[in-house]
C-alpha cells in the first residue's frame, strides 16, 4: 500500500462499535446481532451485510412520531465490517451499560437492535409545541452512535444546584431522569440562540448529563444534506 495512504487503513477490530477518525464509525457485524441505522448512512462495508429499510418493528415503535424530526431507519444484518457516516458530521460512540439516553432523532446515527427504544414526548414542554417535543429514549446493554456538528460538550448537571439551559437546536442528548422545562425571554431575543428565531431555551435540572453540539443553527443540517 502507498505509504501516504497506510495511515488511513482501519485498525484491527477491538469493539462492536468504534470511531475511524472523527467522522465515521466502524461496526463489527455478526449474524444475530442486528443494527438499526439511519437510511443512507452506509459509506462502505466488507463481508456480507444486508439492509432492510423501515422494517416492521421500526414502523410499529415509531408510528406516533409525527413531527418529522427523525430520520428513516434501516435494519442492517450479516457478518463483516460496516462503515457509517453522516455528511462529515462528528460521530460519538457510546456503550450503554444498562444506562438510558434520550436522543434528538436528527442526531441518531445507529444503535444495536437489541436495545430497548421508543419514541416519547418530552415532558414539561407542552407550551412550546413544535420545539422538539418528541425524542428517542434508548436503554439497555449495547452500543449507540450519535452525530454532532463539531466536537460536542458534555455538561454534568449534577455538579451544582443551578439549572442548565440549552438552545434546542444545539441539543443532542440527555439523561432521561433529568427534569426538563422550557423558557422564553423576549428581552434577549436577538442575543440568545440563532436557530430558534427567539430566545427559547430548554432547562435541565437534577442528576445527569446533557450533550450539546457547537452548531445551534438547524439550517446547518439542511445545508449538509444539499
Amino acid at each position: 500500500m502507498n505509504q501516504q495512504l497506510a495511515g488511513f487503513a482501519p485498525a484491527p477490530v477491538a469493539a462492536r462499535m468504534e470511531n475511524h477518525g472523527h467522522h465515521m464509525v466502524k461496526v463489527a457485524m455478526q449474524t444475530g446481532n442486528d443494527l438499526l441505522a439511519r437510511v443512507g448512512s452506509m459509506v462502505a462495508y466488507e463481508g456480507f451485510v444486508q439492509y432492510e429499510p423501515n422494517p416492521p418493528a421500526v414502523r410499529q415503535v415509531a408510528r406516533e412520531w409525527m413531527t418529522g424530526e427523525g430520520a428513516p431507519l434501516m435494519k442492517c444484518s450479516g457478518d463483516g465490517l460496516l462503515y457509517l457516516a453522516d455528511y462529515g458530521a462528528d460521530v460519538v460512540v457510546i456503550n450503554l451499560a444498562g444506562d438510558s439516553l434520550s436522543v434528538n432523532g436528527t442526531n441518531l446515527l445507529a444503535f444495536d437492535a437489541s436495545l430497548q427504544w421508543g419514541v416519547e414526548r418530552v415532558k414539561g414542554l407542552a407550551k412550546f409545541a413544535g420545539q422538539g417535543l418528541w425524542n428517542i429514549k434508548i436503554s439497555g446493554q449495547g452500543w449507540v452512535a450519535l452525530t454532532s456538528r463539531g466536537t460536542p460538550i458534555v455538561v454534568d448537571c449534577g455538579r451544582g444546584e443551578d439549572e442548565t439551559y440549552v438552545d434546542p437546536d444545539a441539543l443532542i442528548a440527555w439523561s432521561p431522569n433529568l427534569k426538563v422545562k422550557g423558557k422564553r425571554s423576549f428581552k434577549a431575543g436577538s442575543l440568545i440562540g440563532r436557530g430558534s428565531g427567539e430566545a427559547y431555551q430548554m432547562g435541565f435540572s437534577g442528576e445527569g448529563i446533557v450533550v450539546v453540539q457547537p452548531s445551534e443553527d438547524s439550517t446547518d443540517r439542511l445545508r449538509a444534506r444539499g
